[in-house]
């Protein structure tokens, strides 16, 4: 199976105020014109059943406001943990201030707020947006045993795992950054993310905008555990984003990959205002 190797595979939005007016800013650009490479984090498909449309989200890494190419002061205030997620010509970014409702002012001033989850087409606010895939073949691992071997061996690994619904497949692409292994009793356990986490109840055209993101624990091959993002009370009448929201799905296919070492991989680019892998 071709699996991304996500430790060089990215997503690369290009912002040139010259010619699109901000829309996402919530200050003065130092320069116009930025391209942004962001390491992907997971890779999501969905799939109709009905219908057999294919939906393909990409999660980029997580990153604090900033203002790029300043002389001084390069961390925005009010700051926000930034993480945004991306598919066929729309985007969603997912912002963490320092207490849940908190909004930035969008730049120029009077344009209005800028919300903790902005959606928006990315024909209206990117010169381009294209990924940069980097594929390799898997070697499925066959039990317990073989991803413990594995992981003491300091291979890469990826998971897929795959979760079905009444209307919906879904296969959920992810590295594995943290594994616990055992090679007495052969017990392993991930412990991983942020992974894209979709709402299988919604329509189509709003998985985007419902989705969330999650750590993510498995240690067999049917069952998964997620740590779901939400916004979280610590008292007073506040809160805050954080992964606090335990969901248990069964009847889950979780499988375990190694990737090869050596060797390139397949590359190729793929511009998402035509189809998002």
């Amino acid at each position: 199976m071709k699996l991304l190797e996500f430790a060089r595979s990215s997503v690369t939005f290009r912002i040139d105020l010259d010619h699109r007016p901000p829309q996402t800013f919530s200050h003065k650009a130092p320069y116009p014109l930025n391209n942004a490479r962001i390491a992907l984090e997971s890779r999501l498909r969905v799939t109709e059943r009905s219908s057999g449309k294919v939906q393909t989200f990409v999660g980029g890494a997580s990153c604090k406001t900033e203002r790029v190419g300043a002389d001084v002061d390069l961390w925005l205030e009010p700051n926000a943990d930034f993480m945004p997620i991306f598919t066929d010509g729309r985007f969603i970014n997912l912002k963490s201030f320092a207490r849940a409702g908190m909004q930035a002012q969008l730049f120029p001033p009077g344009s209005g707020t800028q919300s903790d989850r902005q959606t928006g087409s990315i024909d209206d606010v990117f010169e381009r947006v294209h990924l940069d895939l980097v594929e390799r073949e898997g070697a499925l691992l066959p039990d317990s045993e073989a991803i413990v071997k594995a992981t003491l061996a300091n291979d890469p690994i990826v998971v897929v795992t795959h979760i079905e619904s009444d209307r919906y497949t879904a296969e959920l692409e992810f590295p594995v950054k943290t594994m616990n292994a055992n090679e007495v009793d052969w017990v392993w356990q991930t412990d991983t993310g942020p992974v894209l986490f979709p709402d299988l109840e919604r329509d189509p055209e709003d998985i985007l905008t419902g989705l969330d993101v999650a750590y993510v624990a498995v240690n067999n091959p049917d069952w998964a555990e997620f740590i779901v993002r939400k916004r979280t009370s610590v008292g007073d009448g506040v809160e805050v984003y954080h992964y606090s929201k335990a969901i248990r799905i069964d009847g889950v296919r979780n499988e375990v990959y190694r990737l090869p070492t050596g060797g390139s991989g397949s590359h190729r680019v793929v511009d998402l205002g035509t189809v998002a892998g």
